[in-house]
């Protein structure tokens, strides 16, 4: 006799928290991420305080492209609208459109961290690195650590996002012929997930661009 439980999925809410069980742990991952970034913007916030003015530059004033950023910004809005309109899609019974628009956020996010590849290697190729390159090349930087730090670490997690995406895409889509609910149920709590990246990078953008 065989002592394996199976946990089965349910693809409705739980009656006491209202949610599938998968949404229910996204929130709770995401919940954790929230702490994650927000100790960084909290370090970033206290050393820029505890900084005089004329240690820390704006992004512009240190060599950061604002026009770059601006675009990888449209790029990741636009990717958010495609994620939504894939969910909304399947919601529909339009499995053609699904792949569009999924192919199209997972296209998007390829970009952004292209376009990000293509900055840092701007970066390197003036000799500026991580914790060193303001006011001169040489000289330590703790505006330029954490900029690596927090754009490195959201770089990550568009990456993984490409990847859950993708292998949605390419093998997760074979549960639609099979279980509708739940292969709908895993594209919305992917999404959830991409919203997250996404406004983390609207936050990533005016703080370490702009002011």
């Amino acid at each position: 006799m065989s002592d394996t439980i199976v946990i089965p999925y349910r693809a409705e809410p739980h009656p006491l928290t209202g949610v599938t069980s998968g949404k229910l742990g996204i929130w709770i991952f995401l919940a954790s991420e929230v702490m994650l970034f927000g100790a960084l913007f909290s370090s970033y916030v206290l050393l820029r305080v505890g900084t005089g003015a004329e240690y820390w530059p704006r992004g512009v004033e240190a060599g950061l492209n604002v026009p770059i950023g601006t675009m990888n910004t449209l790029i990741l809005i636009t990717s958010s609208v495609t994620m939504v309109m894939s969910w909304a899609s399947l919601k529909m019974d339009k499995l053609g459109a699904f792949k569009l628009y999924l192919g199209a956020t997972i296209g998007l996010g390829t970009l952004f961290l292209v376009v990000k590849a293509f900055e840092y290697n701007s970066k390197f190729a003036h000799h500026i690195y991580p914790a060193v390159g303001w006011p001169e090349a040489t000289d330590p930087s703790t505006f330029y650590g954490l900029y690596f730090t927090l754009t490195g670490l959201h770089a990550l997690h568009i990456f993984l996002g490409v990847l859950v995406n993708l292998w949605l895409l390419v093998y997760g889509v074979e549960l639609w012929k099979t279980e509708r609910v739940r292969f709908e149920g895993r594209i919305e709590i992917s999404g959830l997930y991409w919203h997250f990246v996404d406004l983390v990078w609207i936050f990533l953008f005016p703080v370490l661009y702009l002011l």
